[in-house]
Parts: C-alpha cells; structure tokens; sequence
C-alpha cells in the first residue's frame, strides 16, 4: 500500500493572521514610544530643573548672579557683568527651545517682570521659594524650588 504524503508548512490564511498580529503589536509598540504632550512638556521641566540647580551652582561659583530667563518658545541662561545681562557661555546651559511651543509660563510669587520671565540666582546659598509652572495646551507641570538649591517637578 502506497502512502500519502502531505506536505507541511503553513496555509496562506495562517500566514495573514500572523501579519496581521504582528502589525497590531508593532502599532501599540510604536505608539506608546511616543511620549504625549504631558510627557514631553515633563521631560522639559525636568531639564530646567536640573539647569537651575546647575546655575545657581555657577552663580555661587562665579560669585556673581545668574538668571533664568524664558519667553513662550524658549529658555536661556544668563550672566550679570558690568551692569549688564550676558548670555553664559556653557554648553549645558545654553539657549534652547521648548520641545512643544507655545508654553505658557507663571510664577508663583509673580515677579516683577512678566515677559521675558526671569529668575535670578545669587551669590548666596539660599534664595526665595518659588513655582514655575509650564502650561502647553490642557497639560501643565510645575517646578518647586524651596530657595535652598532643591528642585523638584510636580
């Protein structure tokens, strides 16, 4: 008796089912990569955070002020000379851009200049309190310095 043989391997509906799960799993994977706005503006406020301490460190260093200054597409830092604002020429605290702009800025106690927003770090150890808030569309997050050189994003 002569025995049948059949072949294996995959049927061509198999074959689409794979891709098609395969494809579902690769779209969930790519977009949850993406970071959304509350993420990327987070992101942001984590950088500044970390630049304030920077400059308020270099502030004390130097003995002379350093500022933070920001308008709604960007931010930089600042060095007083002579009577005069100067940009700081240092790598990490150069000028950059907001990854979502327009970001709304507010100040908490509200400074005596609103736009460009500007912060100023002393020669002294301990500076007033304050909370920077960034607002892009319905996210916002908020930057907590407690005037001792802690920075902390909410």
């Amino acid at each position: 008796m002569k025995s049948v043989r059949r072949q294996q391997g995959f049927t061509l509906l198999e074959l689409l089912v794979v891709l098609v799960i395969v494809g579902i799993m690769l779209g969930v994977v790519s977009f949850n990569a993406m970071p959304d706005q509350r993420q990327r503006l987070e992101i942001d406020a984590r950088r500044i955070a970390l630049l304030m301490q920077l400059a308020r460190d270099e502030a004390i260093l130097r003995n002379l002020p350093v500022a933070f200054e920001a308008d709604q597409s960007g931010y930089r830092f600042q060095i007083r000379e002579d009577r005069i604002w100067l940009p700081l020429k240092d790598d990490l605290l150069r000028e950059r851009n907001f990854e979502l702009s327009p970001v709304k800025l507010q100040m908490e106690p509200v400074p005596f200049q609103t736009m460009p927003m500007r912060v100023v770090f002393g020669r002294e150890p301990v500076d007033k309190p304050f909370i920077l808030t960034l607002q892009s569309g319905d996210s916002s997050v908020r930057i907590r310095a407690d005037g001792i050189g802690h920075f902390l994003v909410e």
